[in-house]
């Protein structure tokens, strides 16, 4: 696929928003110099007042296998029933930018309107941390929440997880590792236009080269940094989700996914989301026409991204039915 000239294609309320970005935004070339930039600018926005109620708390977890202690940010809503649902959800950066706090106010929204308990998990970032380490980061949090449950006021058997883009692909690796594992028990898969392919190859990964958003290049770094020196031909699917074989998709919990239209990792999600449906897995897979990686949180007013928001919304409800 060749080069798309993104501005061209997008409205004019998405337009303004890709051109409030840097150019030099996701300049992975110096990412400890990215992160100070990507902060400032999350810095620079706007947050909501929490709801009323709402309380948060910071839980060290135990490291896997002996690995540093995890940091896990509980947000519980007042009033919070007896065996609620729980949320365990991790952040994006493309495995080297971002932390827990760029998502409170997702997190917190969605404990409050949903009456669950979200846990959000501060992995370690490549590339000082490689695979596995973001990994076992993550697996370490959520084996903590669900072998705490029940001092925690949630239904063991209602844990979903989910992240955004690199979380996104941390959430869809560790499903796959609670899996193989054998526990813990995950309900339902939240996948926010996942990076799930480090190949780099999908049609649409060669269609972004904006250097304002996600791109091409960026992408190709984020990969290298969390992959370090592996062996790229045999890449764990723990790592990397669309390594894994068909049989070893079987048996994942549900899962939704959605991606923008212009989102570099269109292709790669819809041959995931295929993929787990040939494997038996039930799917809901969004595109959403006009978007571009990110731009729901950009532009959040605009009726694309209520729509988005909603619809991630209903779909977490209905996975915490009982």
């Amino acid at each position: 696929m060749e080069p798309i000239d993104l501005a061209s294609r997008l409205d004019d309320h998405h337009r303004a928003a890709l051109d409030l970005m840097p150019a030099d935004l996701l300049d992975l070339s110096n990412i400890e110099q990215t992160r100070i930039g990507v902060e400032a600018l999350l810095g620079a926005v706007p947050t909501p007042e929490p709801p009323a109620g709402l309380t948060t708390e910071d839980v060290m977890v135990p490291g896997l296998d002996g690995a540093p202690e995890v940091l896990v940010r509980l947000y519980r809503p007042a009033g919070l029933a007896a065996d609620a649902p729980a949320l365990y959800w991790i952040h994006g950066g493309g495995m080297v930018l971002g932390s827990i706090a760029m998502d409170d106010a997702k997190c917190a929204r969605w404990a409050d309107q949903l009456g669950c308990l979200v846990a959000s998990v501060e992995y370690r970032l490549a590339p000082e941390h490689p695979f596995p380490a973001p990994m076992n980061d993550c697996y370490a949090g959520l084996s903590w929440l669900a072998g705490n449950a029940a001092e925690l006021g949630v239904d063991a058997g209602r844990i979903a997880v989910g992240g955004a883009s690199a979380g996104g692909g941390l959430a869809a690796g560790l499903a796959l590792m609670a899996k193989d594992r054998g526990g813990p028990s995950i309900c339902f898969q939240l996948l926010v236009f996942p990076m799930v392919d480090h190949t780099n190859t999908a049609p649409s990964t060669h269609a972004i080269v904006d250097p304002r958003a996600w791109n091409r290049e960026a992408n190709a770094a984020g990969w290298a940094a969390y992959l370090a020196d592996a062996d790229r031909s045999s890449v764990s699917p723990w790592a990397s989700p669309a390594m894994a074989e068909p049989e070893g998709l079987v048996g994942l919990p549900p899962a939704y996914i959605n991606v923008g239209e212009f989102d570099l990792f269109l292709d790669e999600d819809i041959a995931y989301a295929r993929a787990l449906m040939t494997a038996g897995v039930p799917v809901d897979l969004h595109v959403y026409p006009g978007a571009f990686h990110g731009s729901n949180g950009f532009v959040p007013d605009h009726p694309t991204s209520i729509r988005w928001t909603a619809d991630e919304d209903a779909a977490l409800a209905r996975a915490f039915e009982r």
